[in-house]
């Protein structure tokens, strides 16, 4: 074999190995010189966290952690976040030195925290490599106590992909929606914003061709996208070129904010977990970006099991328009997580909701977007000693976890638990593992062990002048690990 095939065979197998965002893998083959794909630990991660508020009176922390496991614990690695600002300056200056991380870890299992306070906390870029790549994962907590979408507000920072959905944005009177665009790479990113409402696409120009300079964040406001105010719309980013994270901010003057993440791709059948056992209020909000109306089943799995709210069986959902519903208080003092599924034919379609807690003027509101299983292992970060809550839902057959809380940030052991959630039910755990002589925060580990797939969510909450500030971060697979084919001689290949 020539030195051409040897290097195209070694590029295939780096290729898989490096990357966090895609698995390399294919069909099967009958060629018993061909194995399986194995799975590997991704060696590099990419990350990156919006500016978090633009409030004097905003006090945000953060906090990154890399779970032990999945062949991620020998020596190597780094793992730091820079802001945007200084990303650029990551190679040496001319004085030889390098730009100074804003946060920077060291070693899995070990979370770190850092604080920022004010409006002019920037955008972070991360990146994570060797032992603390696969898993890795950086929490965004921001809390103020006055102002439009005061609260709290919470995002996972997110990896750079080149397409997104948003259910659940609005440009309604009272509420200010931004999309935050942040580049990583060295060139520029071109990136086209679609709207679609409950009549369908809104018309407009001014969201074609956005251009988002390498090492950068743009914050564009939805209601500058629109022909008039609509209370619920569904947001489609196409990256057309080069690559971007995205999240979108919701500032209410009356009701709060939070971060709303983007939704699970379009699938015929979505899990929304973690319905808050309080909540006043829930809106669904669903899209169909196909060329067929979807008719989905609407139940919500409680902890005793799976029930179809009343007056709320189903849900027509127009090809290329928006759906909305208002659940009103579903849970009923149970928390729960919505199950859609088709009512016959299936159409994928995306989906999230906007949760409501409180009462008169001290509500406040988070989001819960469609979401993929747990798999083999998921993280959330930034949880506390009081206010986390966490989650399960298995919408198929019964299932059995192992939670793991990590070390503190300032101190603390790990401590773990297994728990088994019955098939069309929610475990909603109030009172999840923490570690033994905390101090500081720590992160949270979901690991698959038995049976049926997964969901989960956390809800933090920290409650202040009678407003129930919360926020909900969904918890899919952290992708820690890539399927990498393993390749062997096959002198065939030069015969064709």
């Amino acid at each position: 074999m020539n030195r051409t095939t040897q290097s195209l065979i070694a590029v295939v197998v780096a290729l898989g190995a490096v990357t966090g965002f895609a698995a390399f893998s294919g069909p099967e083959s009958t060629d018993q010189g061909v194995q399986a794909a194995a799975r590997q630990p991704v060696e590099r991660s990419s990350l990156l966290c919006p500016v978090p508020s633009g409030s004097d009176l905003a006090e945000t922390s953060y906090t990154a952690f890399t779970p032990k496991g999945s062949g991620g614990d020998g020596a190597g690695g780094k793992a730091e976040l820079l802001p945007v600002t200084k990303a650029l300056t990551d190679a040496p200056k001319d004085d030889g030195k390098k730009a100074k991380p804003f946060l920077t870890q060291k070693a899995p299992g070990q979370p770190v925290a850092g604080e920022e306070s004010g409006a002019e906390a920037p955008a972070l870029i991360g990146t994570a490599d060797g032992t603390l790549a696969p898993g890795w994962t950086v929490q965004q907590t921001t809390t103020y106590a006055a102002g439009s979408g005061r609260g709290m507000q919470g995002a996972n920072c997110t990896a750079p992909d080149t397409d997104f959905w948003f259910p659940g944005a609005s440009t309604a009177k009272g509420r200010s929606d931004y999309i935050h665009l942040t580049n990583p790479d060295d060139s520029a990113a071109v990136v086209d914003v679609e709207l679609f409402g409950p009549e369908g696409e809104v018309t407009s120009q001014v969201g074609d061709s956005i251009q988002v300079q390498p090492h950068s964040s743009v914050p564009v406001l939805l209601s500058t996208l629109a022909d008039k105010q609509y209370a619920n719309l569904t947001m489609h980013v196409i990256v057309r070129s080069g690559r971007v994270a995205a999240a979108v901010q919701s500032s209410d003057e009356k009701l709060g904010g939070d971060w709303l993440p983007a939704a699970a791709d379009p699938a015929d059948s979505l899990v929304l977990p973690g319905i808050p056992k309080d909540a006043t209020s829930v809106r669904l909000v669903a899209y169909a970006p196909g060329a067929d109306d979807a008719d989905l089943k609407v139940q919500l799995a409680s902890a005793t099991g799976t029930i179809t709210p009343a007056g709320h069986e189903n849900l027509h959902v127009k090809a290329g328009m928006t759906a909305a519903v208002d659940l009103g208080d579903v849970t009923k003092g149970e928390a729960g997580s919505l199950l859609l599924r088709p009512t016959d034919t299936s159409v994928p379609v995306v989906a999230a909701l906007r949760v409501t807690r409180g009462k008169g003027g001290k509500q406040e509101t988070a989001f819960i977007p469609a979401t993929g299983p747990v798999g083999t292992r998921a993280t959330v970060a930034d949880n506390r000693a009081k206010g986390s809550t966490l989650s399960l839902v298995a919408p198929g057959k019964s299932a059995t976890v192992k939670v793991t809380a990590s070390a503190g940030t300032e101190g603390g052991s790990p401590a773990s638990k297994t728990y088994t959630v019955r098939g069309g039910t929610t475990l909603a755990v109030d009172h999840p593992p923490v570690p033994a002589g905390l101090k500081g925060s720590y992160a949270l580990t979901v690991e698959s062990v038995s049976g049926g797939e997964v969901h989960a969510s956390r809800m933090l909450s920290a409650p202040e002048e009678g407003i129930p500030m919360f926020t909900v971060q969904t918890l899919p697979d952290d992708r820690g690990t890539v399927a990498v084919p393993e390749a062997e001689r096959d002198l065939t290949v030069l015969q064709k």
